[in-house]
């Protein structure tokens, strides 16, 4: 193509909200945006309205928008995933060139991430596929970037995701992540995570109101009090104002929402992706599925007229005070869990695929910015800065003592719960899992003797491991096994 004659340092395609305000962040830090949106008006509207007065263009064609940009082209795609995203590219690369960069925004799944970043390479381009987090707001004033693909883009890339991202203790909230699909898969796992988050904060609230019968005040008091020591996140301030917002009548509005839960798939994703590679990432998995719970609400009514179980008016008969401490102590503990599974897994994916992921760099990104962000993840960091090659964040002394000191409240919440018929799967999962994490002898020998009986599946000795044996439990089976397997 002709030599550069590109006015534009960056281009955007997609204009809805999270669009237009990466767009205009990027302008407060100085660079020239080139905007661009399949319904051209779009284009218009915006940089007659959200970007006048500012150094912001428009394009009315994708073909426009890549002649105004300067090389190598850097084009970033805010779109819906899937189809459109792929659909986007074709259009784009009859006006590219070798060396140009094309990056998904979008919460597109890892997978194909990876194909894409394949097929793109292959022509002399690079691909990178970035995850965004952080909402509306995030998007304007400092989003958490992450960054994944072709390692050739982000020299180019570094001087504009690090100066719009959010920064957390002068760090900005945004490193490269590794290759092919990697930060798409490191966004992935943040969604989960947030799930798992969530779903925990949600039990903390049954259980204040369920089991001590708070007020919505009440509640907003402790979670701001929360929000002031080890708790102290984003969605745990955010749940605060929940809890003290009242609706035109003066009743609390949360009071009267529907207990359906949506999701749009990457917490789904996120569990998907732990059974596919072996590791038990149990919270995230219960949050999904609380979620599934939560939307068979006509079949919960009909249940709730005939299961029995204790009396919906039973309340905690103990120090409520003490009680409360203890309810907050358990959310820590099964946080601590759940971000320890989500690493297990992203070391695991590493592995797997071959990326080299920086754990301590990923805590940084996920401390400003994101939904998760939250003083807790500083720990994090300073535990892989210490150890680069933490085996697990459950070795690490500070969160060792962490959960030493919060586990005798957990116990007694989990039980207490069980004990008012409250469910908390994800708190009651998270301790499972921490009993069975520090457990040298599980009852594993039992199933494997089990799949040995009906199966001839074999199993291994303590005094051997490695070597398969099939034993003729009744004495009436063969003695030619079956071929082995790993869960």
């Amino acid at each position: 193509m002709s030599s550069d004659t590109g006015i534009a340092d960056f281009g955007l395609i997609g204009l809805a909200v999270m669009g237009q305000n990466l767009i205009l962040n990027m302008n407060d830090h100085g660079f020239k945006v080139c905007a661009y949106n399949r319904t051209v008006s779009k284009v218009d509207h915006f940089l007659a309205n959200e970007a006048k007065g500012t150094e912001i263009v428009g394009a009315h064609s994708v073909e426009e928008l890549c002649r105004k940009l300067k090389r190598p082209r850097k084009i970033m795609l805010l779109v819906k995933a899937g189809a459109p995203v792929d659909d986007f590219i074709s259009q784009l690369l009859p006006h590219l060139e070798k060396g140009d960069i094309i990056i998904d925004g979008g919460n597109s799944h890892f997978p194909d991430t990876i194909r894409r970043c394949q097929e793109i390479e292959a022509k002399g381009l690079l691909y990178v596929g970035c995850g965004v987090s952080g909402g509306e707001e995030g998007a304007r004033y400092g989003p958490s970037l992450m960054p994944g693909g072709s390692p050739d883009a982000w020299p180019h890339l570094k001087p504009i995701f690090q100066a719009i991202a959010a920064k957390a203790d002068g760090e900005p909230c945004c490193d490269w992540v590794g290759e092919t699909g990697a930060g798409h898969y490191v966004k992935m796992v943040h969604n989960g995570i947030e799930y798992g988050d969530m779903q925990m904060i949600s039990e903390a609230y049954a259980l204040l109101h369920g089991a001590l019968g708070l007020s919505y005040d009440e509640m907003g008091k402790i979670f701001d009090e929360w929000n002031h020591g080890e708790l102290d996140s984003f969605l745990i301030e955010i749940t605060r104002d929940i809890m003290l917002y009242k609706d035109t009548d003066g009743k609390p509005l949360v009071e009267k929402i529907r207990d359906t839960a949506g999701q749009k798939g990457t917490g789904k994703w996120t569990a998907i992706s732990a059974l596919d590679h072996g590791i038990p990432v149990t919270l995230i998995g219960e949050a999904v599925f609380s979620r599934c719970l939560s939307s068979l609400k006509d079949e919960r009514t009909r249940a709730s007229k005939i299961l029995a179980g204790p009396s919906t008016s039973a309340r905690y008969q103990g120090d409520s005070k003490k009680f409360i401490h203890a309810i907050g102590k358990a959310l820590y503990a099964s946080k601590i869990i759940s971000y320890a599974q989500g690493f297990m897994l992203l070391r695991q994916a590493a592995k797997e695929k071959g990326w080299h992921l920086n754990y301590g760099g990923i805590a940084v990104m996920w401390k400003g910015g994101c939904i998760i962000r939250s003083a807790f993840l500083g720990d994090i960091k300073d535990a892989y800065r210490k150890n680069p090659d933490l085996e697990s964040l459950l070795f690490d002394p500070f969160f060792q003592k962490a959960i030493a000191g919060a586990q005798e409240n957990w116990r007694e919440v989990v039980s207490q719960a069980a004990l008012l018929g409250i469910a908390t799967p994800a708190m009651s999962t998270a301790l499972s899992f921490y009993d069975g994490y520090r457990t040298e002898r599980l009852p594993a020998n039992l199933l494997q003797a089990q799949r040995d009986y009906f199966g001839a599946h074999t199993y291994e000795l303590l005094e051997k491991p490695g070597t398969h044996i099939h034993t003729n439990w009744t004495g009436r089976g063969g003695d030619v096994s079956s071929s082995s397997y790993n869960a």
